[in-house]
């Protein structure tokens, strides 16, 4: 399979150093690359040792599958260029989370293959981020024809691939923002909350990580319900109706919508956990607008 990368971006840089480095004995050649940038995609092809494109004709003719790794925004621009050249028998994937392959709306017509091919992985670095990709899972959906030919390639590699339902993508993508880029904001906001007691926000990130990272440790090794700590998980009303009237008292009202929604979700958490424990008054409690109580 020859591989051309349409964009050299952090993920058009990250993907194909990757599959060269681990899939270049599983019969994938990767060809170049070609984007608006001229700069950016000479340093994709040095970077993989590989050929640089000044136009996409000629590198849509050297490869029989194209990934195209660019902004979300871009992928129909492209492909409003794309489907007007000759894409017969070519595979057209995008690495787009939430968008699904029907982005190239009428591949199949064109005699072409659509898919889309997202790494569950933070790509933040054009140069290190390849070496990631080793642990990332792979997700994939579209055209069946060459379906398993694709998936094939990064299960060579060591990778579990899974297929996605293609009506399913923009929630799969939620999902994968749930777990990577809403913990950033999440942390963010316990940052400031103990920058709000007075320490210096490094100081309150080098205390706070370590405690992040035993969490992520505890899932790591348990069940979710297992891993599960803290005062919802104990029913420490009393102490919950703390953190809920120093928000009050502090105007923290973004913060404290978000304390309450996510203890709520930890309660379902915490009632598998311990069936035997009633809830009932912590839930009230979140489902109140006053928390006043004597302390």
């Amino acid at each position: 399979m020859k591989i051309g990368f349409i964009g050299a971006g952090k993920v058009g840089f990250s993907l194909g150093k990757y599959l060269q480095n681990n899939c270049s004995q599983n019969d994938v050649e990767i060809v170049g690359y070609f984007s608006k940038s001229l700069k950016s995609a000479k340093s994709a092809a040095d970077f993989t040792s590989t050929k640089l494109y000044i136009n996409l004709e000629n590198i849509l003719k050297d490869s029989d599958t194209l990934f195209l790794t660019v902004p979300d925004g871009s992928i129909s621009q492209i492909w409003d260029y794309m489907r007007n050249l000759d894409i017969r028998n070519k595979n057209i994937c995008h690495c787009s989370g939430s968008i699904s392959s029907t982005a190239f709306f009428d591949a199949q017509n064109k005699g072409a293959y659509a898919y889309s091919i997202h790494p569950l992985c933070a790509i933040n670095d054009r140069y290190e981020a390849y070496k990631n990709l080793a642990n990332a899972v792979f997700t994939i959906e579209g055209n069946s024809e060459h379906l398993d030919s694709l998936m094939q390639i990064f299960q060579k590699c060591g990778n579990d691939i899974i297929k996605i339902d293609t009506q399913k993508k923009a929630l799969y993508h939620a999902s994968a923002v749930m777990a990577s880029n809403l913990v950033t904001a999440l942390f963010a906001t316990s940052i400031d909350l103990l920058n709000h007691c007075g320490v210096d926000k490094k100081m309150a990130k080098n205390i706070l990580l370590p405690l992040l990272q035993g969490n992520v440790a505890n899932l790591t090794t348990f069940d979710i319900k297992d891993a599960l700590t803290g005062p919802v998980e104990r029913n420490d009303v009393v102490t919950i109706k703390k953190h809920l009237n120093v928000f009050n008292q502090e105007n923290l009202n973004q913060e404290k919508e978000i304390y309450k929604l996510l203890s709520q979700k930890l309660i379902e958490i915490a009632q598998s956990k311990n069936s035997l424990k009633d809830y009932s008054e912590m839930k009230e409690v979140f489902d109140s607008e006053k928390y006043s109580i004597n302390i």
